[in-house]
């Protein structure tokens, strides 16, 4: 037998082979679907199948449920529980949050303090960087530098108000006795008597309470070494921030999954440039507010202009409250000095000054980056003075800010571009040139 007829047995062979595999499969199919009497069992795929004892069949199963009582259940209530206990987890997660931060509220405020002046001072450094300094040279000569412009204002602030309390105080007494006057030549026409009433009576609440002032001086001069531990902390964070924040972010970003690093980075650098461009702007709208108001203050000649102006600086970083009440301030010791006209000319003032803040300024100088709707602003302050106090109106605003910023680039379905000089490592193998 040749080769070729030896080829031509084995692949005839084969052929045979499989047709007999497959004829076995087909009986075997056949006979599966047999009863032991020999006849066919058979269902139509289209009805459905009914309930043991011939009862109704039973109701179909949603794949959004996973029994029967859920199918009960009608959709929107089963979309409301859904919603309702995942924001219960939300909210107790965030109030455990709080309680922790509560409990360590000595080490983050100082932090978030420290925050706000890196986004502060982070241009100067970067400034200095440029011209060929040192990282640790420039932070530290731009931190100092920082350090002494606010102890040379304080210096002088103290020194202006420690001056000009003496006369404020003989003022306020001749302002005392007309209000005196007024109360018993004005309409009120209040006897002798009943003011002396009214005078023993304000005596009567100070001594009643008198512990509880006198307790809450004793809690402040508790409070002073964690407020001496929180400024050297503030003093160290923020110099770390700027000296090594690119470090200290990469190495965050690093512990998270590899897939969530770049979107991460990206709210990261996004909520930071929203933080540097709120500080910036908040410091310029402070100091135009402050000039305005002062001037106004010079021209009429009302004492301590310059702390005043301070004030209102420092004011002008709590927005919408703190203006208001510096602006109060101002306009009360206008009032004991120099009498009401001249104070509603300073109320007229200050108000001028915060319409253009709220109209213009906040508008132009704040931009998109940072905008904020006034009601959310409200909220903010209001929940930070109830969390913390006045350091909470101070950092509540940029807070939720930076917030906003991080939700809204987390929340883009667009991945965020890969930096240019990124390693992108392709899942299939590179074609070869042929």
């Amino acid at each position: 037998m040749s080769r070729f007829e030896q080829i031509r047995g084995s692949l005839r062979r084969a052929y045979e082979t499989g047709r007999a595999s497959v004829r076995s499969a087909r009986v075997k199919s056949h006979d599966s679907r047999q009863v032991p009497d020999g006849t066919l069992r058979y269902s139509a795929p289209s009805e459905p199948p009914t309930a043991a004892g011939g009862g109704e069949p039973p109701h179909e199963v949603h794949p959004s449920t996973s029994s029967r009582d859920d199918a009960d259940v009608p959709h929107g209530l089963r979309i409301a529980a859904a919603w309702c206990w995942r924001l219960i987890v939300i909210g107790i997660v965030g109030w455990a949050m709080l309680k922790v931060i509560g409990t360590v509220r000595i080490v983050v405020i100082p932090l978030l303090i420290a925050m706000l002046l890196s986004a502060l001072l982070a241009p100067a450094v970067g400034w200095l960087l440029r011209a060929r300094f040192p990282r640790s040279l420039a932070t530290a000569v731009v931190l100092i530098g920082g350090l002494a412009a606010v102890v040379g204002t304080l210096t002088l602030v103290v020194n202006e108000f420690i001056a000009g309390v003496p006369q404020l105080s003989e003022k306020s007494t001749a302002g005392i006795r007309q209000i005196q006057d007024w109360l018993k030549t004005g309409p009120l026409h209040l006897s002798d008597g009943q003011l002396n009433q009214y005078i023993d009576a304000g005596e009567q609440w100070i001594q009643t309470h008198t512990s509880s002032v006198t307790s809450g001086a004793f809690s402040t001069a508790a409070t002073v070494f964690e407020v001496l531990t929180g400024t050297v902390l503030v003093l160290f964070a923020t110099f770390f921030f700027l000296r090594d924040g690119q470090k200290i972010w990469r190495f965050l970003v690093g512990l998270l999954p590899l897939k969530a690093r770049w979107r991460v980075d990206d709210a990261g650098r996004a909520s930071w440039r929203t933080l540097v461009a709120y500080v910036r702007a908040t410091v310029l709208v402070a100091f135009i507010d402050a000039v305005g108001i002062g001037l106004v203050l010079v021209v009429f000649d009302v004492p301590f202009a310059f702390p005043l102006a301070a004030l209102v600086f420092l004011g002008a970083f709590i927005p919408i409250v703190g203006a208001t009440l510096s602006g109060a301030v101002a306009v009360l010791v206008a009032l004991v000095d120099s009498g009401w006209v001249t104070a509603l000319i300073i109320l007229g003032a200050v108000v001028a000054v915060q319409q253009v803040e709220g109209h213009i300024l906040q508008p132009l100088i704040m931009g998109r980056a940072v905008a904020i709707h006034p009601l959310a602003v409200i909220v903010a302050i209001a929940s930070g003075v109830v969390l913390a106090g006045i350091t909470g109106a101070l950092i509540s605003v940029p807070l939720v800010a930076v917030v906003n910023t991080a939700v809204r680039r987390l929340a883009r379905r667009r991945s965020p571009e890969p930096p240019p000089d990124a390693v992108v490592v392709g899942t299939e193998p590179p074609q070869l040139p042929i």
